[in-house]
């Protein structure tokens, strides 16, 4: 089990140089050890030069204890190993330097240089001790046993510890790519993450306002028309009864036709919101097949509902003329069929501008005009200042002041153009323009 660059980091809590107390006692064993060692050889090395003993011993402890400071400075440790190469002393430190130093990160060529120091002062004292035993009578081999004595044992002190300190330099290395590696790959999925949650609530909010505009549109226009015929139908059931008959049968009409794309709305709705749960011991796989079964039957039920169309705008225009407002509906160009989308934003726009009318200017003469052109549909709802400044309030219609926004998220969102505002004789316009394709 591998841990990533930041565990890695909060692990380091040794002292001084030392990563972990573990190596600081390790390198304090070895330095003890080393210490011992060149203190024993020192005796026989102070004789030989004919120095005091005690001077040879202090000399091998020092040389030893540099062992202590290899993590730190492993190029001097080695320089001091090859110092008292001669010595005969320091072959603990020699071995522990070099792999010390082939495992640090540093240049190659240093680390040649330096080992190829070492080998060549191995093998130069191994010779001469070595011709100085034969020379006493202690080895009576041939010549042939100098050079192979030298370079036996100068590469059995150099080239293990070498080999081995670059192959554990190479694995800590890997290890530490491996590391950065994984931080990089942990810091992606979560910036992903957070993209996805990004992204996640971008969808929630862009269809909670899809939903609302949906509602807006069905349910507005119908109500609307609904409030101005039960208030009609209150002023003339008295003085005109067949004529309150026709109002209270429009206004039925109504309700059944909103409480039908009401019900479809939420069909669609309910076969789009089915949540996919992967119960214990389904594969992932399955649950995938799952997903993307719903989805395709959301799609389904998306499409089975049929939107309002543009065959049905002179039916929307006689629903409001029933209603007591004057309309007048002009179509120019060929007619021809474009996709849903398009039709069903045309709609919806003349049907919130009519809506709008209802609302602020009752009883107002308004114009429907719609343009086919080549390359796009136009479409403009425009009406007079109403009779009587009043009557804009008189049915009690409220308003939530999302109509326009609404109208033109829609034209937008197809690369349309919307326009709206009051005109110069004190009416209020309402135009559009959607790319045909």
């Amino acid at each position: 089990m591998t841990t990533t660059g930041e565990e890695h980091a909060r692990a380091l809590t040794g002292p001084w140089w030392w990563a972990r107390w573990r190596s600081a006692v390790l390198d304090g064993g070895l330095a003890l050890l080393s210490a011992v060692e060149c203190a024993a050889e020192g005796v026989p090395f102070a004789r030989e030069a004919g120095i005091p003993v005690s001077a040879g011993v202090v000399f091998g402890l020092i040389a030893g204890a540099v062992l202590l400071v290899r993590r730190k400075w492993p190029i001097a440790v080695v320089l001091v190993a090859i110092a008292v190469t001669p010595a005969e002393m320091g072959f603990l430190m020699g071995v522990v330097g070099l792999y010390t130093l082939a495992s640090c990160e540093l240049p190659r060529r240093v680390i040649g240089a330096l080992s190829g120091m070492s080998l060549l002062g191995t093998a130069v004292v191994t010779f001469v001790r070595v011709r100085q035993d034969m020379a006493r009578g202690d080895l009576t081999l041939g010549d042939w046993f100098l050079p192979f004595a030298a370079v036996t044992t100068s590469l059995g002190l150099t080239a293990p510890p070498v080999l081995l300190g670059l192959y554990v330099g190479a694995r800590r290395r890997l290890m530490e790519s491996l590391r950065e590696r994984a931080d990089s790959l942990e810091r992606e999925l979560q910036l992903l993450a957070e993209r996805a949650e990004e992204r996640a609530e971008w969808a929630r909010n862009e269809e909670r306002t899809r939903i609302a505009r949906e509602m807006h549109d069905v349910v507005a226009h119908r109500v609307s028309l609904m409030v101005v015929h039960a208030a009609a139908l209150q002023a003339v059931a008295r003085k005109d009864p067949e004529k309150a008959v026709r109002n209270a049968a429009l206004v039925g009409d109504m309700g059944r036709q909103a409480l039908t794309e009401l019900r479809e709305m939420l069909g669609v709705l309910r076969a789009g919101g089915d949540a996919v749960r992967r119960p214990s011991g389904v594969p992932l796989a399955a649950v995938g097949e799952a997903a993307e079964a719903a989805a395709s039957r959301a799609a389904v039920a998306s499409e089975a509902v049929e939107g309002p169309c543009l065959s049905e705008l002179e039916e929307l225009v006689g629903q409001s003329a029933a209603a007591g407002m004057v309309v007048d509906l002009s179509v120019e160009g060929e007619v021809r069929p474009y996709p849903a989308e398009v039709e069903q934003t045309a709609y919806r726009v003349v049907q919130e501008a009519l809506t709008n009318v209802h609302k602020h200017a009752a009883g107002a003469k308004t114009y429907v005009r719609l343009a086919h052109r080549v390359s796009e549909i136009a479409m403009q709802v425009e009406n007079e200042p109403p009779p009587e400044p009043a009557s804009a309030s008189s049915a009690g219609l409220p308003s939530g002041g999302n109509g326009l926004v609404g109208m033109r998220e829609r034209v937008v969102a197809l690369g349309g153009v919307f326009v709206s505002g009051p005109t110069d004789a004190g009416g209020f316009r309402v135009s559009a323009v959607i790319p045909a394709a």
